[in-house]
C-alpha cells in the first residue's frame, strides 16, 4: 500500500507537470485549433459578451449571422461556460484541462481498483494505466464527457453490485454539470442501459437500483441540457443539419476507413493507442486464444471484440446503404449515431489494464515486459504534449491565433461601432473577428437556420461552381458557413508568410451588402479585387499575430 500510494503521487506530479505549461506559458501556449480556437473558445466568449447566457429559447444572438439562435450554443449550466465566464481565456482553458485530467486519473483508478485489477501486487498497472487513461488527447470542450465515463462506470457497477453509497450517486449526479450529453454520455448510458438488459434476460434480476441509477442521470442530462433537447425534437425551422448527407461511402471505403479508426483512433477521441496497446493487445489475444479462458482472459476478449466493433459501426453509418434509412427519418442526420465510437477511449485503456494483468500473472518476466510497456506508453503521450505537439507544426500561440491587438488596430483604422456593419472572412477563421467583437456573416456553428444557409450560399455561388468538393462540403454539410474560395480550397488559415494569392475571385458582392457586409478580412490578397466589387483599403501586420490581414470595403 505505501508503494501503491507513493506511485500515486507521483502519478499526480506527473499529470501536474503535463498541465503546467499551459499555466507558465499563458497566452503563448499552443494548443489545438481544430474544433477549438476556431469555434467553441470563441463561442464561449460571445455567449458570455453578448448576455443571453440564460436567454430564452426565442433569444438571438446578433453578432453572428444577423442573428444566431440561442439554442445553437450550449447550456447555462455547462461548468466549462462558467469557467469561461469567470476567467480569462487561457486561465479557464487550462482549470478546465486540469480538472479534467485530475478526475480522469481519479476516476479510472477507482474502476480498475473495486472492479478490474485487485491483486494488490498490480498497483502499477492501476496506476499507470490511470495516468496514461488521463493523459490522452481529448477534445477540450467535450470535458468530461470521455475522460469522465471511468468515474461513471465505478460508480455504475458498484451500485449494480448493490454496494452503492451516496458517494456513487453524488457522482452521477454531478458529472452532468461538467459533461456533455451527446459528446459522450448519451452513448455511455446507452451502453449501461443494453447491460441492465443483459442482466434482467441473462440473470433474471431487474436490479432496481442499478435502473435507477442510470435514469437518474440520463434525467439530470435532460434537464441540463433542455436547449439541444428542444432544439432536436422540437425545432421551429429547419436548420443546416437537416441537409447533412453522411452516408456517401463504398463498402470498401467503409472498411477501410474501421480499419484507419482502429488503428489511428479519431480526432475528438484520440487514444494514441497505436504504438504501445495495439501491439500489447495482439499479444495477449495470442496468449489467451491458446489458453483456457478464465474470468480475466474473457473479459480482455470482450473488450477486445466491443472494441473492434465501435470501430466498424463508426465506418459503416457512413455507408451509402444507411441514406434511404436517413432521408425518412431526420433525426438519423440531425443526430451523429456514428459517435458510439466515443467510448472507444474507456474501451481501450481498460483493455490496456486487464491485457497487462493477464501478462503480469504469467511470470517475472512478463511483469518487466509490462512495465516497459507502461513507461512506453506514458511516453509517447508525453511527447504528445499539446506544446510540444502544436509547436512542433508551426501552430500559433493562442495570442498569435486570437490577434488582439492587429483586431484592435483595424477597428480603430475602421472607426464605427462594430454593430453597425458586418465583415466576412477569406483565409482565415472567421472565429477570429468574432473572438475580437466585430459581427460577422459568416460562422462556424453546429446548427444555424437552413434558410440563412441558402442566403449565404448566393455570396460564394460562383466559386463553389468552380470547386466540386467545396460545393460538396457546403451543401452536404455546411456547418463552417464561410466565404469558400475555389483558388484557396478547403484551407482556411493562411499565415503571413504566405506567397498564395487570389486572381480571379468571383463573389456575389451586391448579395453581400443585402445581408448587411460592408468589410473583407482576407488573409491573403486579392488581385482582381476592383473587377469583383471590393475597394482594397489597408493591410495590417502585427508581430504578435500569425496573419497578415488585407481589409476591403464592398464598394
Amino acid at each position: 500500500m505505501n508503494k501503491e500510494k507513493t506511485l500515486l503521487i507521483i502519478a499526480f506530479l506527473l499529470l501536474l507537470a503535463y498541465v503546467s505549461p499551459m499555466f507558465l506559458l499563458g497566452e503563448n501556449s499552443h494548443i489545438r485549433v481544430h474544433d477549438n480556437l476556431d469555434s467553441n473558445i470563441t463561442w464561449y466568449k460571445v455567449l458570455h459578451r453578448s448576455g443571453e447566457l440564460f436567454g430564452s429559447s426565442h433569444a438571438v444572438l446578433p453578432q453572428i449571422i444577423n442573428g444566431l439562435p440561442r439554442n445553437t450554443f450550449g447550456t447555462e449550466f455547462s461548468g466549462i461556460q462558467w469557467l469561461y465566464g469567470l476567467f480569462p481565456t487561457m486561465l479557464a482553458y487550462s482549470l478546465s484541462q486540469t480538472i479534467t485530467r485530475v478526475f480522469a486519473l481519479i476516476g479510472m483508478y477507482l474502476l480498475l481498483k473495486k472492479h478490474f485489477i485487485k491483486s494488490e501486487d498490480a498497483y502499477a498497472i492501476r496506476v499507470l494505466v490511470s495516468l496514461a487513461f488521463a493523459l490522452t488527447p481529448f477534445w477540450p470542450s467535450g470535458m468530461l464527457s470521455t475522460l469522465g465515463q471511468p468515474l461513471a462506470l465505478w460508480a455504475f457497477l458498484t451500485i449494480r453490485n448493490r454496494e452503492g453509497t451516496w458517494k456513487e450517486w453524488l457522482t452521477l449526479l454531478l458529472l452532468p454539470f461538467y459533461a456533455s450529453f451527446v459528446l459522450g454520455f448519451f452513448f455511455f448510458l446507452t451502453a449501461m442501459g443494453m447491460l441492465w438488459l443483459r442482466d434482467a434476460v441473462k440473470k433474471r434480476v431487474w436490479n432496481i437500483p442499478f435502473l435507477s441509477s442510470i435514469a437518474a442521470m440520463t434525467a439530470v442530462f435532460l434537464l441540463i441540457e433542455y436547449r439541444l433537447v428542444d432544439s432536436l425534437l422540437f425545432p421551429e425551422a429547419p436548420t443546416s443539419r437537416n441537409e447533412f448527407l453522411s452516408s456517401t461511402l463504398s463498402f470498401g471505403h467503409s472498411v477501410r476507413l474501421a480499419f484507419k479508426n482502429y488503428t489511428l483512433g479519431h480526432t475528438h477521441v484520440m487514444t494514441l493507442h497505436t504504438f504501445v496497446i495495439l501491439p500489447l493487445s495482439f499479444i495477449v489475444l495470442w496468449i489467451v486464444a491458446r489458453n483456457q479462458k478464465e474470468k480475466l482472459e474473457k473479459t480482455f476478449l470482450q473488450l477486445f471484440i466491443f472494441n473492434l466493433l465501435l470501430s466498424m459501426w463508426y465506418a459503416f453509418w457512413f455507408y451509402k446503404g444507411w441514406e434511404p434509412l436517413k432521408e425518412k427519418y431526420q433525426l438519423f442526420n440531425t443526430f451523429n449515431f456514428a459517435r458510439f465510437h466515443f467510448l472507444r477511449p474507456l474501451i481501450i485503456y481498460l483493455m490496456f489494464a486487464v491485457g497487462s494483468y493477464v501478462l503480469w500473472k504469467r511470470g517475472q518476466a512478463w511483469k518487466k515486459f509490462v512495465w516497459v510497456c507502461l513507461v512506453l506508453q506514458l511516453l509517447v503521450l508525453f511527447i504528445a504534449n499539446p506544446e510540444l505537439y502544436y509547436r512542433y507544426n508551426h501552430e500559433p500561440s493562442v495570442k498569435e491565433f486570437y490577434a488582439v491587438h492587429q483586431f484592435d488596430e483595424i477597428s480603430r483604422y475602421i472607426g464605427k461601432s462594430k454593430s453597425s456593419y458586418r465583415v466576412a472572412s477569406i483565409g482565415i477563421h472567421p472565429s477570429i473577428a468574432q473572438y475580437n467583437g466585430f459581427y460577422t456573416l459568416d460562422t462556424y456553428n453546429n446548427f444555424y437556420p437552413l434558410t440563412y444557409k441558402h442566403e449565404f450560399r448566393k455570396i460564394i455561388a460562383k466559386e463553389l461552381d468552380k470547386n466540386k468538393k467545396l460545393e460538396s462540403y457546403y451543401d452536404h454539410w455546411g456547418n463552417r458557413c464561410y466565404v469558400f474560395v475555389s483558388e484557396l480550397g478547403k484551407k482556411y488559415d493562411y499565415r503571413k508568410d504566405s506567397t498564395k494569392k487570389i486572381r480571379h475571385l468571383q463573389l456575389n458582392i451586391s448579395q453581400f451588402k443585402k445581408m448587411g457586409g460592408r468589410y473583407i478580412f482576407s488573409a491573403v490578397p486579392i488581385e482582381n479585387a476592383e473587377r469583383d466589387g471590393l475597394h482594397f483599403l489597408k493591410a495590417f501586420n502585427d508581430k504578435q499575430s500569425a496573419w497578415k490581414v488585407y481589409v476591403y470595403e464592398a464598394k
